[in-house]
């Protein structure tokens, strides 16, 4: 409820203020325990070793608590135990859902430590009959923020969030 409010708020200021390079935005549906495991299913998996990367490809569905991110392909650097998850590097159509809230870009890298997901290229986030555009969406699933950045443009429901 509190993002919708504040998803509100925002794009009523957007509407009356015209679009920034730079806004920030409230994602309290969003946040989340970044400790929970991490889940990947995919078509195919390559491994080596020699760099400590795992590459997943073909209908990849990456599973973290209520958050799923879809791609078509994601490539996954372990730590230096080469047990822990580093980061998540998805291309190939991204897509990020978090309770009913979307997000869609053309890559995106999540960094499991910080918990933080960058999409990059023509993003779009939904909720409801809200839509918010940019080229740059930066998600702190820790603290529940977001930075949408690029020509920010939006589109709300009066009434509806």
């Amino acid at each position: 409820m509190a993002f919708r409010l504040g998803f509100l708020v925002l794009t009523l200021a957007l509407a009356a203020a015209g679009a920034e390079a730079q806004q920030k935005i409230a994602f309290g549906e969003l946040k989340q325990d970044t400790s929970l495991p991490v889940q990947v299913q995919a078509d195919q998996l390559a491994v080596n070793n020699a760099d400590g990367t795992a590459v997943f490809s073909g209908n990849v569905v990456v599973t973290q608590g209520e958050m799923k991110l879809a791609a078509g392909e994601v490539k996954v650097s372990y730590g230096a135990d080469k047990k822990s998850i580093e980061t998540l590097v998805a291309s190939g159509g991204v897509t990020v859902t978090n309770l009913g809230d979307a997000a869609e870009a053309k890559e995106a890298v999540y960094t499991i430590a910080s918990g933080v997901i960058v999409l990059s290229g023509d993003v779009l986030l939904t909720q409801g009959g809200s839509a918010m555009a940019g080229q740059k969406l930066s998600i702190n699933l820790k603290d529940g923020t977001g930075v949408m950045e690029g020509r920010v443009t939006t589109t709300f429901v009066p009434g509806g969030n």
